[in-house]
């Protein structure tokens, strides 16, 4: 029998002492164990680390997410994620395991429902996931399996095939409806290419990073940051809560080139405005 070198007997009695010590215990102990995964993905303890670091999680079916059985075009998969069962959500994390860039948006409901509607790209078949952080802590997933041909990622921006594209960048139009239980249903579409930086064209990365709602009175009813998958000429739909004096949602948008966006959604309680907006360079 061949003899093993004296620094792999080094390791192995040092790896020993380390896990017998008390401290190494306690460590062990300390963290949370991680729920198997319903979908099976690779990425999964990954995911984990990268979103939740050490906190407790729970696979939880209230969490909702929702994708058409049929991708027809993977540069605009819908997508919505909707954790309104679960009380005290303070943070709702969109990401897909398999996408080159995996993490997709952020909401931060403040006043509003953890709720939200929107298009993604994916660049292959992935799980895609809502992470709903509760006020207790907690992280409670919810997860949905999207069969997707691919390629959204790293296609070119349809925009940029017109010459006038970047005269458009930020504008915007929106329309409210009001819901009986004080929320209001809001849905935005801002004209932006929302590149990826992974196009064949060595475009660089251009995306709207962050949106901010607030009412009449200046008060932050939800914020979302945004990140390269989420699609071009981004339509999202909210439920945001606008109190009755107010007559509209203000919307001020960042792109991570440092531009700046303002739009004004009306909400009207008869329920037929529609509103526009523009760039602020």
């Amino acid at each position: 029998m061949k003899r093993q070198p004296t620094f792999w007997i080094a390791f192995a009695a040092a790896a020993l002492l380390s896990s017998a010590s008390p401290g190494a215990r306690a460590d062990k102990s300390a963290a949370p164990e991680l729920p198997a995964d319903p979908l099976g993905s690779p990425m999964w303890k990954d995911m984990a680390t990268k979103f939740f670091d050490d906190a407790p999680v729970l696979i939880d079916p209230r969490v909702k997410v929702v994708v058409p059985t049929i991708i027809e075009n993977q540069a605009q998969v819908p997508v919505t994620a909707d954790a309104r069962a679960i009380d005290g959500v303070v943070k709702l994390v969109v990401f897909a395991d398999l996408n080159p860039i995996q993490h997709v948006l952020t909401l931060h409901p403040r006043q509003s429902a953890p709720y939200v509607s929107f298009r993604m790209k994916v660049e292959q078949g992935t799980p895609v996931r809502a992470a709903a952080l509760g006020a207790d802590g907690v992280w409670r997933v919810g997860s949905v399996f999207l069969d997707a041909a691919g390629g959204g990622c790293s296609a070119p921006a349809m925009a940029r095939k017109d010459a006038d594209w970047s005269q458009t960048v930020g504008l915007a139009q929106g329309r409210a409806w009001r819901q009986p239980d004080g929320l209001s249903r809001v849905r935005l579409r801002i004209r932006h290419p929302m590149d990826t930086g992974l196009a064949k064209d060595n475009t660089p990365a251009f995306f709207i990073e962050r949106l901010e709602f607030r009412t009449g009175r200046g008060d932050g009813t939800a914020a979302l940051d945004l990140y390269e998958p989420v699609s071009e000429d981004p339509t999202l739909t909210l439920m945001l809560r606008i109190p009755k004096s107010d007559g509209a949602v203000d919307v001020e948008g960042r792109d991570n080139n440092g531009t700046v966006y303002h739009s004004n959604i009306p909400a009207g309680v008869d329920q037929s405005a529609f509103g526009g907006g523009s760039a602020v360079r």
